[in-house]
């Protein structure tokens, strides 16, 4: 069943970079967020998808916060912000118009804050009928979400379930890590979303535990769908050759689309170092479908290392769905 592809030029938005938190002045005019003063730069030149192809992004949009200071600790160096009416308006469409960019069917996202973002996000990207976020429930949590043009067959959340240490005890996901089934013209495609344990106060351990549960759930979807498309992403702060991704990895059972693109897979700068730690996945134990060689990309804004205002880079893939 061919997918049709909708295109929003009315949110053809300049991506600047937010690395200060400077959005647009308080006292911007109509709080619709448009920023007329510079052009928005082309959109990426991506591989044209075939009629039976889905085509996935992951995209952490970088602390996508709402109007409502949870923490009562907002600016100043704290960190959650409070958008003003006119600042949330700004970013809402600044991260709209880049995940308009990626044309994509599924896009996993991290780093949004509320329902009332991810709402502002639908409300301008009326092409992605399937939304849902990973609310964790802590107060100015940043968390998983899930955009998508195809149906939802069920969503599942392992956010809360106990997940074992390496070296005993147990922890959990530090955000919801979600399964999404997708009806992709009578196919089943299976999403995972995930944002796994930070870099910042480390703690690798269970950044690793993180990993192995979630290969072992992609593993149990393969199980009980063999023919189903079955692909999993985010921000696993982590770079190839790490445990975790090791263990994602493990016995050839996944396959990251993006090490094709060799060097060139950066998603992150930190302290002048280019990192790869936003990934996506095929599973290769699953019979319904193929990753398409050649359509890997890594977007970034031109002349900044992120997309979108944000400072992660976006991944994105096509997929072949059908054994």
């Amino acid at each position: 069943m061919p997918l049709v592809r909708l295109r929003l030029s009315v949110l053809a938005l300049a991506a600047t970079s937010l690395a200060c938190n400077a959005l647009v002045p308080d006292d911007t005019s109509t709080g619709t967020g448009d920023d007329t003063s510079t052009s928005s730069p082309a959109p990426p030149d991506l591989p044209p998808p075939g009629p039976e192809d889905i085509v996935v992004a992951t995209f952490n949009v970088h602390l996508f916060f709402d109007m409502v200071c949870d923490s009562g600790q907002c600016g100043g160096g704290a960190f959650e912000e409070a958008y003003s009416m006119a600042e949330f308006n700004y970013r809402a469409d600044q991260i709209a118009a880049a995940i308009d960019d990626l044309q994509a069917d599924v896009v996993l996202l991290q780093e949004v804050e509320s329902q009332n973002c991810l709402d502002a996000l639908v409300e301008r990207l009326p092409q992605f009928t399937t939304a849902y976020l990973g609310e964790t429930g802590f107060t100015a949590s940043i968390d998983t979400a899930l955009l998508s043009r195809l149906p939802l067959i069920e969503i599942r959340s392992h956010g809360e379930a106990p997940i074992p240490l390496p070296d005993g005890g147990s922890t959990h996901f530090a955000r919801d890590y979600l399964e999404a089934h997708l009806d992709a013209g009578g196919h089943r495609l299976i999403a995972f979303a995930a944002h796994f344990k930070s870099k910042n106060d480390d703690d690798p351990e269970r950044r690793l535990a993180e990993a192995q549960a979630a290969r072992d759930l992609i593993d149990l979807a393969v199980d009980n769908y063999p023919d189903a498309l079955v692909v999993m992403g985010g921000d696993l702060n982590d770079v190839p050759e790490s445990p975790p991704l090791q263990a994602i990895e493990a016995d050839g059972g996944t396959s990251r689309v993006a090490a094709e693109l060799g060097d060139d897979d950066w998603t992150y700068v930190y302290d002048g170092e280019t990192r790869a730690l936003d990934h996506l996945y095929l599973s290769t134990r699953s019979g319904g479908g193929s990753f398409v060689d050649g359509t890997a990309r890594v977007l970034r804004t031109p002349g900044q290392d992120g997309w979108g205002g944000s400072d992660h880079a976006a991944v994105r893939g096509t997929f072949r769905v059908g054994g």
